[in-house]
């Protein structure tokens, strides 16, 4: 689970992103941390570059496969 201290530095947004599903190896449409739905586990991506693969880490039978989950983005404005 990602943490912050101040909240004035996040915002909520409902943008389409947070929806996606992204596959291990896929590039990133975003800047951000993306958490596996699987097994909760969280990495840092820059936009563009390859999610982790999948021998990134391993899944036991309960959690299904890997997959990425877009949770907080960057935004420049």
């Amino acid at each position: 689970m990602a943490f912050y201290k101040y909240s004035r530095f996040l915002q909520q947004n409902n943008n389409k992103l947070f929806d996606e599903i992204y596959a291990p190896g896929q590039a990133t449409p975003s800047s951000g941390i993306y958490r596996c739905d699987g097994c909760v586990r969280e990495v840092t991506v820059v936009a563009g570059t390859a999610l982790p693969p999948q021998n990134h880490h391993a899944h036991d039978a309960t959690q299904g496969s890997i997959r990425w989950r877009l949770i907080a983005y960057t935004a420049n404005q």
